[in-house]
């Protein structure tokens, strides 16, 4: 989608004095790093799946005039995260890394034959005294000065540090699309270009929703192509009953025309996005360029709505990880332009490389409350009670859990999945005639049941007056009830609308006490849905942006924030606030 990806930025440091001492940690030192590099490069992949580039400087660092020479490099070839390995004691100040904003980590070898540790502590130290924090990395067992294995703790916290950087880094300089405006007043809705120029370097761009009618009317799009998704549609998007009252459904012909709409809409927002040479061949040289977008989000409710196909199929499909150009990178993009909730998408995309799920928080549903109106006790991991997850739009169809790995359901980076999965999502996935009390326009929503099992967590970026952007974050499960069970709940709501069950891992303490305080804690009524437990990844991440979180579920011994934060006291999440409020947005 976005090519020439940030690369990772390798720093060997080295004990700066010759006549013996520097002489006999070269190799050791390079070394080091280059065994950094080939990690990265087998274990993490760029949105696009190819492996993720490292640069590493010319040569060992002893002094400030390396230092020097490292950094122009970096500036040369489009490093945006910065990494400091060293065997060995070196000169801390002259030797540290003082780009402002980019973030930064160091791995002291833990060896008692060069003392890589006290480097470590003492050019951790000068960033802090600097305020430029870094990452502190340090294996728990002692290694021989030879010894190239990189332990497993260790090797947990470099790519945890790398895959948060690497997030950060690449949204730098991208853009988000509004497409159109404030949506029946949801406030995330409300773009506000500080949170997104000051925290992650992105600028702002705005089209009104007409332009995606005028593209339309005029055909401002790939007409072959059109005609091709078209077909693929009517091949492999099932449509559904339509459960309008007789009076206001739309006769066969308006919905096939509906049809031809939301296809044309969906080329047109990718368009928008990301840009189409085929429209410079059509003579529209100026559409041909798109917005640079990473994220966007459409309006649609009410003024679009009101009288014109929903925005519920485009939203589904560009969200999902294929479409008839065959398997691709997901496209993020919020329903209703939450633009809060476009971020929250956008940060699990980046650092799982997944497609996420877009939903409203919509209901708790206690033990008593199910058993109320259904006759079954919840049990199992549904026995404290769960959340309905459900949204008209943007959830994207990989999270139907089609496929695969290990016989347990997931969502894949777009490279791991086959042709038989992306089918299996389709075939999961029912298309309904829109329902014309909220979408007097028409259109088609998507409806599927996430499979149970699948390990998830859910965030949510909010803005709080006096604060700034906090982080929720909320890892869990998603879980299976009974055929007859899910008919009851999923009935008393929009039933043609996609559904995920979802358990909270519980603490027993605070938000995450019991079910029904996550719930009540949950800041907005959307969350973003990734697949995995990376809430430990969002935590890393967040603290690089000086994004505070204010409630999360993860282990104390998986959290990675910079060394600084420990200054800031005891308590790991009063110190998070304090910590990201004395420095402030990254890019301000």
């Amino acid at each position: 989608m976005i090519a020439n990806y940030p690369k990772i930025g390798i720093r060997p440091i080295i004990d700066g004095r010759y006549g013996g001492v520097r002489e006999s940690l070269e190799d050791t030192t390079m070394k080091m790093a280059e065994n950094v590099a080939a990690l990265f490069a087998a274990e993490l992949r760029y949105p696009d799946g190819t492996p993720v580039q490292c640069i590493i400087a010319d040569t060992c660092i002893g002094g400030v005039a390396e230092a020097a020479a490292c950094a122009q490099k970096f500036e040369t070839s489009n490093v945006g995260v910065s990494l400091s390995v060293t065997p060995c004691w070196c000169y801390g100040s002259e030797t540290m890394d003082m780009h402002p904003t980019m973030p930064k980590a160091i791995w002291g070898f833990n060896g008692t034959e060069r003392p890589g540790a006290v480097y470590l502590a003492a050019t951790l130290a000068a960033h802090n005294q600097m305020g430029l924090p870094a990452f502190g990395i340090y294996g728990h067992d002692v290694q021989d000065l030879g010894d190239e294995t990189i332990p497993d703790d260790v090797k947990d916290k470099l790519l945890t540090f790398a895959k948060a950087g690497l997030a950060v880094a690449i949204m730098r300089g991208k853009s988000y699309l509004a497409i159109g405006s404030v949506s029946m007043g949801i406030a995330g809705s409300i773009v506000v270009p500080d949170l997104f120029k000051d925290y992650l370097g992105m600028r702002n761009e705005y089209v009104d929703s007409s332009e995606v009618l005028r593209r339309i009317q005029k055909n401002i799009f790939d007409q072959q192509e059109f005609e091709k998704a078209l077909a693929w549609v009517k091949a492999n998007c099932k449509e559904g009953e339509d459960y309008n009252a007789a009076e206001k459904q739309f006769d066969r012909e308006q919905k096939n025309k509906d049809w031809e709409f939301v296809v044309k809409m969906t080329i047109i927002i990718r368009d928008l996005m990301i840009g189409n040479p085929k429209l410079a061949e059509l003579g529209y040289k100026e559409e041909a360029q798109g917005h640079h977008a990473i994220v966007s989000g459409f309006q649609g409710q009410r003024q679009w709505t009101d009288f014109l196909p929903n925005g519920d199929f485009s939203e589904a499909i560009l969200n999902s990880s294929f479409d008839w150009n065959g398997i691709r990178a997901p496209y993020m993009v919020a329903t209703e332009n939450d633009s809060l909730n476009g971020l929250s998408m956008l940060f699990g995309y980046l650092l799982t490389n997944s497609a996420q799920i877009f939903a409203d928080v919509r209901t708790y549903w206690s033990p008593d409350a199910v058993e109320r109106v259904s006759k079954w006790r919840p049990d199992g991991a549904a026995a404290s009670g769960f959340i309905h997850l459900i949204n008209s739009g943007s959830a994207t169809l990989d999270g139907s859990g089609q496929q695969s790995r290990d016989g347990k359901p997931v969502m894949k980076p777009f490279w791991e999945i086959d042709e038989q999965e992306a089918d299996n999502c389709l075939k999961a996935t029912t298309w309904y005639p829109a329902n014309n009390g909220y979408f007097r326009g028409g259109g088609y929503s998507s409806k599927f049941v996430t499979k149970g099992g699948m390990p998830v967590t859910m965030c949510r970026l909010n803005l709080v007056k006096g604060i700034g952007p906090v982080l929720q974050i909320a890892e869990g499960e998603t879980i299976d009830l009974p055929a007859n069970v899910h008919q009851i709940l999923d009935d008393r709501t929009d039933k043609t609308w996609p559904t995920t069950w979802f358990v909270p891992k519980l603490t027993g303490a605070g938000n995450f006490r019991d079910v029904y305080a996550v719930m009540a804690a949950w800041g907005a009524n959307h969350g973003s849905i990734a697949y995995g437990h990376v809430g430990h990844l969002l935590i890393s991440m967040a603290s690089m942006l000086r994004i505070p979180v204010s409630m999360h579920n993860v282990e104390a011994e998986r959290i990675f924030r910079p060394s600084a934060w420990s200054a800031f006291g005891m308590d790991p999440e009063g110190s998070d606030y304090r910590a990201c409020q004395t420095y402030g947005a990254l890019y301000k």
